[in-house]
This record gives C-alpha cells, structure tokens and sequence, in this order.
C-alpha cells in the first residue's frame, strides 16, 4: 500500500512524540492530532490523549468522535500543572519560524501597525519555555520559513539561550515538520537541521521554500515510510473520513 503524502506526515508527527513516555500529548491540527493517537496505539502506549478537550481518553478516539471510555478529567488547572513541570509535549502551529525556532502567532508587519492582527500570543511563550515544544506547519513557505519573526510569541533556542539556564532550564525545542520535510534543532548554535524530505520532495524544493539556510550535514534521508499497520490504523481506525487529505493534499 502507497501512503499519501499527509499519511507521510502523520507518521512524521508520531515519531515526536517517540520515547516521551507517560506524559501528556497536546496537538493542534489534523495531522498532529492523527500523530499523538498513533504514537500512543503503536510505540508510545504510556502517552496520556484527550478528546481534544478536557477528557483522558482510555483509548485514542477516531478523529472527531466522541470521547468514549474515558480515565481521567483534566480541567485547566491540571493541564496548566503539566505545562509548568515539564509533563506535557505540544506540537503548536506557526504563521511565522526562523531558523532558531523564535514563532509568531500574534502579527504580521510593523509592530505599530500591522498587516494582519492573527491569534495573540496565548500561550506560546510558557509553552516553549516550560515543556516541549514541536511545530506542525502544513503549508511550507517562504512566508511561514522567514529570516526573522515579526513578532516573538514562541521563545527560540537563541533568545532560551539569553534569558540564562535559570529561566529556561526547561526550554526544548524537539521538532520542526512539514507538508515537505523534518527539521530539529540539532545544529551547535541551536539552529534548525533538516532531518527528511519527504517522499518525492527534492531538497532544492525545501530549500526554495524556506526563507533562510537550515543546517544540512551530509546526504538528506527520505522521511520514513508508515508501515502496513500505521496505514490501517491511520485509514480504518484513527481517520477513515480522511480528514487528513484536506489538510495536506497529494
């Protein structure tokens, strides 16, 4: 069975949540939803998955479903204790990242006077300095990949690095991926690394579709493949209305 470019993705997700263990995976988007309740039906069955609210979920749902059996209520003042002491990985979105990681969710163009007025920071700032923190962007562009962000709403690995271990001993960047690629932050200065391209995407593509130069150490490898049970389990368990081809389209 050939997977679709956004099964690639899902499969993508999954993997950043790998070796997290018993904690909580918040996701935002399709294909990072899909990821968190894949990693937890495979490699990863310690992770804590919601119904998208306030429910623990015994098993994780089919997207859009009801909760179904569930173990636990997280109301917000929980979910803010995960955040606070490390106990919870998000993979957030971004309308703006630069190649250290700094995000913009606020607005776009001249502080005074903006282009467009987006989300407002929420609450991206404790997000990236108190637990992990991954991206899902699933339209890479020149826009979204920028030199610099017009405004800081998620703290990068430069700016962790100046606020001193103190304030940011708990900043980490894990992953960074797209509709093309796979990126972390494993550079020596904390910049970002492209990791994969996906099937069938030239790392020339990537590249004319990021507005800085990631790190590239050697031969780029293709993004890994979902195997015959990630496939079912992405078509017949976990999305068969296959809302994830809205969101990345082959």
């Amino acid at each position: 069975m050939s997977a679709t470019r956004a099964e690639i993705c899902v499969v993508a997700c999954a993997e950043a949540w790998r070796g997290d263990g018993e904690i909580l995976a918040a996701a935002m988007g399709t294909c990072s939803i899909l990821g968190a309740r894949l990693a937890r039906l495979t490699f990863e069955p310690g992770l804590l998955t919601t119904d998208g609210g306030a429910l623990l979920t015994a098993e994780p749902v089919p997207f859009g479903a009801p909760a179904g059996p569930v173990e636990g209520w997280l109301p917000f003042r929980e979910h803010l204790w995960l955040v606070q002491n490390g106990r919870r990985h998000v993979m957030m979105g971004a309308s703006q990242i630069d190649r250290h990681g700094n995000t913009n969710i606020s607005a776009v163009g001249d502080w005074a006077r903006p282009k467009s007025q987006l989300l407002g920071v929420r609450g991206a700032p404790g997000n990236t300095i108190c637990n992990p923190t991954s991206y899902w962007i699933p339209r890479h562009s020149a826009r979204v990949f920028v030199p610099k962000v017009d405004m800081v709403s998620g703290v990068g690995t430069d700016r962790a690095a100046e606020l001193g271990s103190g304030a940011a001993r708990f900043h980490d960047l894990r992953r960074v991926v797209t509709d093309l690629a796979v990126f972390d932050f494993g550079a020596p200065d904390g910049a970002m690394r492209l990791l994969s391209a996906h099937p069938g995407v030239e790392v020339e593509q990537i590249l004319a579709a990021t507005g800085f130069e990631p790190v590239i150490e050697g031969d780029v490898p293709e993004t890994r493949q979902p195997s015959a049970e990630e496939l079912r389990l992405i078509r017949e368990v976990l999305d068969p209305r296959s809302l994830r081809d809205r969101e990345v389209r082959s």
